[in-house]
């Protein structure tokens, strides 16, 4: 079903957001659960096949598929000889989230179960909430332990009162608004109809900052089209003028040689300068088990190592445990996104950078100051930024 209406027509005006259906607090149906024992392919320590590869890749899928003989009993693979005397993980217990056949762009989360064996932990669950919610709400209502999400709703939920802590970035680059030919910049979107799921999604979020950021009211300038089901097929259809996409949905539109890009967030500015989806953990995991959460974001950032030095054998380990269908969109997703900029990005100039955007519109009620004093955590990201130099 497809609603046209305009943003004050909805219960959410951009001026007077109300943050609350973001995190979607009311507890969401059982979550499907995946133990990481499942996803345990028969791999060669090194195949034929890797022999034609660079050395450097070699190592890198020695490290991952060798892990816990490499590591030994600290559980580290390839860091350095300091990370030996760290205190062994409180708990060898996490709940990851995963979205079952999307979210392609979550490949560092998805290759970190391995790797957490190798950390100490031997009850490793990713976990499939409600997917008529934002998985926002799956860590809000306690079902994860961790979360991926774009910058602006870790930041609703922390405004929201939502107990997170953002740890790190985890890459830049996984969006696109993509527009038909009467649609040539961001600009142009007055008078024009944009395709989102519902009036407090992401989607609408994000495309209202950009707009704004040039000087357009989203409210009144923009006709907002609610497409509740395939909202990239609703542009095929011609139903709306531009569509924020995601992977797989951009690569799938791209392919079909449909609209054109007026934004991307790898090499636009200021988009591009800053990461669009971070890492959080609820807080609760972070105060009772810190040598545990920076365990964990360790085996999730090295994770994003392998996304970017070898993408297309990363794709072949997306598909082969089931969390995505598609090997050549997984291998589109991880070209197209920058995974390689956990390092360089300063993740708290990202978290400020979105807050204000936020607060000048009336997205959040909270200071960007207030926003990252309550609900970040840098502690761990500066460990292993100096602990994993490349």
């Amino acid at each position: 079903m497809t609603r046209r209406l305009r943003a004050q027509d909805s219960r959410i005006g951009l001026g007077a957001l109300d943050p609350q259906p973001l995190v979607a607090l009311t507890r969401p149906p059982a979550s499907a659960e995946t133990s990481f024992a499942r996803f345990q392919p028969e791999l060669p320590f090194c195949s034929s096949e890797e022999r034609s590869v660079p050395m450097q890749i070699i190592q890198n899928r020695r490290r991952f598929l060798a892990g816990a003989a490499s590591a030994g009993a600290a559980g580290l693979i390839g860091t350095s000889t300091q990370g030996w005397a760290e205190p062994l993980p409180e708990t060898t217990s996490v709940r990851l989230p995963q979205y079952i056949g999307g979210a392609y762009c979550w490949a560092g989360l998805y290759l970190a179960g391995e790797m957490l064996r190798a950390e100490g932990f031997t009850d490793v669950r990713y976990v499939q909430g409600d997917k008529k919610v934002d998985h926002s709400a799956w860590i809000a209502n306690g079902e994860t332990d961790f979360s991926v999400n774009y910058v602006p709703i870790h930041l609703a939920s922390i405004d929201a009162g939502v107990p997170i802590r953002v740890l790190s970035g985890l890459h830049s680059g996984c969006l696109e608004l993509i527009a038909n030919d009467s649609v040539k910049g961001i600009s142009d979107l007055r008078g024009k109809r944009v395709g989102v799921f519902t009036l407090d999604s992401p989607q609408y979020v994000l495309v209202s900052l950009m707009a704004a950021y040039v000087g357009l009211d989203p409210v009144n300038d923009i006709e907002w089209v609610i497409e509740e089901h395939n909202f990239a097929e609703g542009f095929v259809e011609r139903k709306y003028d531009a569509v924020l996409g995601q992977p797989p949905r951009t690569q799938e539109l791209r392919s079909r040689k449909v609209g054109h890009t007026i934004l991307n967030s790898t090499t636009d500015p200021p988009w591009s300068q800053h990461f669009c989806c971070m890492i959080s953990a609820t807080a609760d995991y972070v105060d009772r088990y810190p040598a545990a959460t920076k365990r964990v974001l360790r085996a999730i950032l090295k994770g994003a190592d392998l996304c970017a030095s070898d993408p297309s054998w990363t794709a072949g380990q997306m598909v082969d445990r089931g969390f995505v269908p598609s090997y050549e969109l997984a291998l589109q997703t991880l070209g197209d996104i920058r995974y390689d900029r956990w390092r360089d990005f300063d993740a708290e100039a990202s978290m400020r950078f979105y807050a204000l955007r936020m607060y000048e519109t009336g997205m959040i009620k909270s200071s960007p100051q207030e926003i990252i004093s309550s609900g970040t955590d840098w502690r761990f990201l500066d460990a292993l930024k100096r602990e994993l130099k490349t």
